[in-house]
């Protein structure tokens, strides 16, 4: 199994990184991909990727592996294949500015909100700002599956920019997919947009021991039996929650 020690490169949040670490904790616990009271867990909220292979790593996180070299390296792909593409794509970007503009703050809001620090300066205002008034022509179906195209092809193209982390794919794509779904909403154009398998769902871990009797018995079964699990416990021996929910209080 490979060994990490992160933080390989320093963490710290940016002008965007809070609000958007937040609008997605929100999401995903509504979601069910992060638990219930993920908005208070420190390993989910910490700009440092976990050196656990289990745990996700989540998008915030994303800096304190990959560094600006290799973010830089993916957005500088993206853009060559942007200027590169049909007329009707590549002259909406070419109006705001040449190839090298475009790397330049798109990495720079990467890395803001990847953990890197203050990079992309105006945060929010300027990403809807830009959105809204430069890039409008393309925030509908057409142009939001374009784009999509171009990043599935850079994003396999930049596997080597991604370290030997199984973990950091799915962190991308989960980047990418939460902020295609928050423009699907805001310009009302249907999110078609898959980068492919995102994050799985994070699961509390508990210890029976540190915990009431109420507190396990407010615990779903599905909780109850995944958490007996992990502990060992053939769950298939207590076949309705009452039953789970005594042994697990006798642990």
């Amino acid at each position: 199994m490979s060994q990490f020690n992160y933080p390989t490169y320093p963490v710290r949040h940016g002008y965007m990184s809070e609000k958007i670490q937040q609008d997605y904790i929100l999401s995903a616990m509504a979601q069910k991909v992060l638990p219930k009271d993920a908005h208070r867990m420190a390993p989910i909220l910490s700009l440092t990727a976990s050196n656990d292979i289990t745990r996700p790593i989540q998008f915030w996180q994303l800096f304190s592996v990959l560094g600006p070299d290799r973010i830089v390296a993916i957005v500088t792909d993206f853009y060559g294949r942007v200027f590169a593409d049909e007329d009707w794509f590549a002259s909406v970007f070419a109006r705001v500015g040449p190839v090298e503009h475009h790397i330049h703050t798109q990495s720079a809001m990467w890395i803001d909100v990847m953990g890197g620090g203050p990079a992309y300066h105006g945060g929010d205002f300027r990403l809807n700002f830009h959105h809204t008034h430069n890039a409008i022509q393309l925030m509908n179906d057409k142009g939001a599956q374009r784009w999509t195209s171009l990043m599935l092809d850079s994003l396999e193209a930049s596997a080597r920019h991604m370290t030997d982390d199984p973990r950091v794919r799915p962190a991308l794509n989960t980047f990418l997919t939460h902020f295609m779904g928050k423009y699907a909403q805001e310009f009302g154009f249907e999110n078609k947009s898959l980068f492919g398998d995102t994050n799985p769902p994070v699961r509390r871990k508990l210890n029976f021991m540190n915990m009431s009797s109420e507190a396990i018995e407010a615990l779903s079964e599905e909780e109850l039996r995944k958490a007996l699990t992990d502990q060992g416990v053939d769950v298939s021996l207590y076949p309705g929650k009452q039953e789970l929910v005594d042994k697990a209080q006798m642990l």
